[in-house]
């Protein structure tokens, strides 16, 4: 019986250390639809802006000559690494073609726009 206690005791104090990163920082309201699916990528670049239209690497505010460093030294270790772009619904188009624009400027094609699906 104690090795079992043991055993759920080491599982339950990963489980507290695991889980808080686990959940993003950044607070996004995503785009509702029904069509998304989850990517098969290895490598993924993540991305984000916020309703205010602040670029994001992970959750770390970054600057255009940031991202684009970081996209091109993802480009280089693995040509097929995909963007995964996570945009607040209440960014204009023009501000997330913009940033389309310099990670294809990098070097990188594959992009991927993350969605939420609709409460049912």
């Amino acid at each position: 019986m104690t090795p079992l206690i043991d055993v759920m005791l080491v599982l339950l104090v990963i489980f507290i250390i695991t889980a808080p990163l686990m959940s993003s920082s950044l607070k996004l309201d995503l785009p509702k639809t029904q069509a998304g699916a989850p990517s098969d990528a290895t490598a993924i670049v993540a991305l984000a802006i916020d309703g205010e239209g602040r670029v994001f690497l992970g959750d770390q505010p970054a600057t255009q000559a940031q991202v684009l460093q970081r996209a091109r030294e993802a480009a280089q270790r693995d040509p097929l690494t995909e963007v995964q772009l996570r945009a607040d619904s209440r960014v204009p188009y023009g501000r997330v073609a913009e940033l389309i624009g310099w990670v294809q400027e990098a070097g990188l094609s594959r992009i991927g726009l993350v969605t939420e699906a609709p409460a049912r």
